[in-house]
């Protein structure tokens, strides 16, 4: 099984480098410092002739947020929602959710911009960004969009493009303003998607639960605290409805989800508890129990034995 790889910012402007034949210093936009978080802006002609050239872009869950115009034929991959793209489309990318973008015509065109949730904290609003419809897990970040809608668009990225290289001294306030009309742009759209299950998506979907829940292990302290626990909330992580989920691993496993995640938390419970001298209170908190007593309840279900006794 593969393993979605996390492309970070550094990895980004390395590949980005690669694609343009630039310095990654060249790229780096002027006056941008950690304290501001991280904003740049992109042409899409310019800086994918590389993949559009292999027509590949990997399964990557990335480390920065992402709104893409996209201009031409393509085709976006999420879990199991696969979206083939004609004419105009707004794309907009968490870090929560991994997924593939294929590139199907030689003249792509359009913009992207890359930014982190710390840019954007700047602007004072008091909204986390997930907590916003557009970047919620379950939904559908793929826009079909009219020319209008794209010269609308098109015209805000190009302002981006702009005031990045400008002198102005508060262009990254300005720049805020932009993402965030962009934003609110998508949120007013209605999908208009072709979606279709591929035949490999239910392969897919499991490959994707098994890396996500393994993602977790091992535990290496005992202030590491396990993110997802619950079928929904790993539903929730991959973009699907927990339904779903718990179908395509029945099907495939023959076990349900909350079973396997059960069998997982159990297995690593064992291995802190046989191979640390962490108390049983470190144990359940790293493993998500509030209280031991669930704690304990859990793994004597589990094994039919208390912790302590499986210690001793």
């Amino acid at each position: 099984m593969k393993s979605i790889k996390n492309t970070s910012l550094e990895e980004f402007y390395q590949e980005a480098a690669i694609y343009t034949g630039k310095g990654i210093n060249d790229l780096l936009p002027p006056g941008i410092h950690k304290e501001i978080g991280h904003f740049n802006v992109f042409d899409v002609a310019e800086t994918l002739e590389e993949v559009k050239r292999t027509s590949v872009m990997p399964y990557n869950r990335r480390a920065y947020y992402k709104i893409s115009l996209i201009q031409g034929r393509s085709r976006a991959e999420y879990a199991d929602k696969v979206i083939d793209i004609e004419g105009n489309a707004l794309l907009f990318a968490t870090p929560k959710v991994p997924y593939h973008w294929l590139p199907k015509d030689a003249r792509l065109s359009g913009y992207f911009c890359i930014f982190t949730d710390e840019f954007l904290i700047k602007n004072k609003s008091g909204v986390e960004l997930d907590e916003l419809p557009i970047f919620q897990s379950g939904g559908y970040p793929v826009f079909q969009i009219s020319d209008g809608e794209a010269q609308e668009i098109s015209s805000l990225f190009k302002k981006m493009q702009k005031e990045i290289s400008s002198d102005y001294a508060f262009k990254y306030d300005l720049l805020r303003h932009l993402v965030v009309e962009l934003i609110h742009l998508g949120q007013k759209l209605q999908p208009a998607t072709i979606l279709y299950s591929s035949p490999n998506a239910a392969a897919r979907v499991t490959s994707l639960f098994i890396e996500l829940l393994e993602r977790q292990f091992p535990i290496e302290s005992p202030h590491q605290k396990l993110k997802f626990r619950t079928a929904k909330e790993y539903a929730d992580g991959l973009a699907i409805h927990v339904n779903h989920l718990n179908k395509v691993l029945k099907e495939s496993t023959g076990k349900t989800t909350t079973s396997i995640i059960h069998n997982r938390i159990e297995q690593e419970a064992k291995i802190l508890l046989k191979r640390t001298d962490w108390n049983i209170s470190e144990i359940a908190y790293c493993l998500g129990f509030e209280e031991v007593a669930h704690f304990s309840n859990f793994f004597k279900k589990q094994t039919a034995v208390s912790p302590l006794a499986f210690r001793s």
